[in-house]
């Protein structure tokens, strides 16, 4: 990771299959993409890892994506996005950054280690926001986890 820099692109420079690994539905990435701030970890200047951060009312921030290419996963490159949102949101004045993921995985615990915590469960999210069932260790998601971070 020695040469990983976290670097922020216009949203037309979105790296956009990068981001489809963490959302698989384009029309759902294309519909926030341009209100967000995109943020990519690069390796010799290429894409490894990326993340896009949408502000919401009230003083919050909501983490849309994040994501990392498979051959970089479990070397720090998510956490340290991960960081840099947390960081981001903080130093924004925000009072509060949220996240939605699916109920089981390594997500859950990726989250939760940076001190996210569960406060809803929005039942059948992936049921009826997605138009293809998405599966995670061999089993469909239906229910959405919605975590944050207060500050």
């Amino acid at each position: 990771m020695k040469n990983i820099s976290i670097v922020e692109l216009p949203w037309q420079e979105a790296p956009v299959d990068l981001l489809l690994l963490a959302d698989p539905s384009l029309e759902k990435l294309n519909s926030y993409l341009k209100e967000s701030k995109c943020v990519v970890a690069l390796d010799n200047k290429k894409p490894i890892g990326a993340y896009v951060l949408k502000p919401l009312v009230q003083g919050s921030y909501e983490l849309m994506s994040i994501a990392v290419l498979p051959e970089f996963q479990k070397k720090g490159v998510g956490t340290a996005l991960l960081k840099h949102a947390v960081s981001f949101a903080r130093e924004s004045g925000a009072r509060r950054l949220e996240v939605g993921t699916g109920t089981f995985g390594y997500q859950l615990a990726f989250y939760q280690r940076q001190g996210f915590r569960v406060y809803k469960v929005d039942r059948d999210f992936f049921l009826t926001n997605y138009p293809e069932p998405i599966y995670e260790e061999g089993i469909q998601l239906k229910d959405m986890l919605r975590l944050s971070v207060d500050y």
